[in-house]
């Protein structure tokens, strides 16, 4: 495609399918994408590779090449198809309501599919589901009390996106050193409790002590919806001034 910058080539999203061929093995861009999650979701990104995609398909490595140019864009389907999935949430009348069904889809896919939150927050995801995702967000938002113009709408979007991305990152990377090491929050607390306590019994971190002995130890779940309504409720209220 020519620009003013020069040719570059045409995105993935606009690039037709491969004509099938006679082969063994046939192949499509959906196939190798379904494929690479299930690699994905059992060794981590770490863990994907194209020699290793092509083994899995049985296919000769460079015959993948015919649908994706490179590991970037064979992220990019892989990506969209998750975002297939967080597309399927309910649209309902009321705009928080589809709000908290897409964000709640969004958490469901990324602990469905760890590595999925290590590409968030990177460049922008384009793919046609991320972009109906996208739509049906910005749309729904739109409609909010306090969002009053493009300005509002971009601070409320940028806002709610930070909010799920370090969210999520938070929960996913408990999750992955739980695993790693054996240990879950509790018992990490446990094997940490006689420091802890010494500090607290310093007198040094009176704030901090309140937070240990009487805050609420809520799960991740409930901690994620929580936060989750006090992000709408500052986000999209009538500002003061």
């Amino acid at each position: 495609m020519d620009t003013p910058y020069g040719s570059v080539v045409l995105p993935i999203w606009e690039r037709p399918e491969p004509q099938p061929r006679a082969a063994p093995v046939p192949l499509s861009r959906a196939k190798i994408a379904a494929t690479a999650i299930r690699l994905a979701d059992a060794h981590g990104l770490d863990g994907l590779s194209v020699r290793k995609l092509a083994k899995e398909l049985g296919v000769g490595p460079m015959r993948l090449y015919d649908y994706v140019s490179n590991r970037s864009e064979l992220l990019d389907l892989m990506v969209d198809a998750v975002y297939a999935q967080i597309a399927e949430a309910d649209q309902h009348s009321e705009w928080r309501a589809t709000v908290l069904a897409i964000v709640h889809r969004t958490r469901d896919a990324a602990l469905d599919h760890e590595w999925f939150s290590d590409l968030l927050g990177g460049r922008p995801h384009l793919g046609p589901h991320a972009l109906a995702v996208g739509e049906s967000t910005a749309a729904a938002l739109s409609q909010a009390p306090g969002v009053r113009g493009i300005d509002d709408l971009q601070r409320a979007l940028g806002a709610l996106n930070a909010f799920i991305i370090g969210a999520l990152r938070r929960e996913i990377t408990e999750r992955r050193t739980a695993r790693s090491t054996g240990t879950d929050v509790t018992d990490w607390q446990v094997s940490l409790g006689p420091y802890l306590t010494r500090m607290l019994d310093s007198g040094r971190y009176p704030t901090v002590a309140r937070l240990v002995i009487d805050g609420a130890h809520l799960n991740a779940e409930e901690t994620f919806n929580h936060n989750l309504t006090t992000v709408l409720d500052g986000i999209t209220s009538y500002p003061h001034t």
